[in-house]
């Protein structure tokens, strides 16, 4: 499947936004407030936003859990219905542009679109991109016990199943590893 730097930039971006959502009721929200969501946008350059509110606060989380029922749809048909309504709602207009120094590439958000809005309408687009080409399922959660982060899948044989092997899978591999010693030992 052939990324294009847009849609990885979006990829990552949806990701991101989805694993800023709290856990729990006991986790923090990793936008707590419009400064963070500044931050966000600042961090994952999201061209042509405007001054942000608390309106756009809200907005954005709401797009967010959006986002997090695509990773945790049953099938690529939930998914389908899911990213329609998003991208729909959005009210999406394609359009070529060349800016910042990359190379043409295509925004799905209308001009002056709300950050929402941007958000679902871009990565939503990516998102679809997955389900066109048949690799919903690359749209994954971390299988590590204690972690439920979201993750792309890009693994030439869709094995990936931690959301950092670093972290999470190298955690249970020590812990698997410590367990086997434990038991024949004794």
């Amino acid at each position: 499947m052939l990324i294009t730097h847009d849609t990885r930039c979006a990829l990552d971006t949806v990701v991101d936004l989805v694993n800023t959502a709290p856990e729990d009721d006991a986790a923090a929200d990793g936008l707590p407030d419009v400064p963070a969501l500044a931050d966000f946008v600042r961090n994952h350059k999201i061209s042509d936003v405007g001054v942000l509110s608390e309106f756009d606060l809200s907005a954005v989380r709401r797009v967010r859990g959006r986002f997090a029922a695509i990773f945790a749809a049953p099938d690529a048909r939930a998914a389908a219905g899911l990213i329609n309504e998003l991208v729909a709602a959005a009210g999406t207009t394609p359009r070529l542009t060349d800016h910042d120094g990359y190379d043409w590439h295509v925004h799905y958000f209308a001009p002056g679109a709300s950050v929402a809005d941007h958000l679902a309408a871009d990565c939503g687009m990516a998102l679809a991109f997955f389900v066109v080409a048949g690799e919903r399922e690359r749209l994954r959660r971390c299988e590590a016990p204690d972690c439920r982060r979201a993750f792309v899948d890009l693994s030439r044989n869709r094995s990936r199943r931690y959301c950092d092997s670093r972290t999470c899978g190298n955690r249970l591999h020590v812990a698997a590893y410590r367990a086997r010693r434990k038991e024949a030992t004794g």
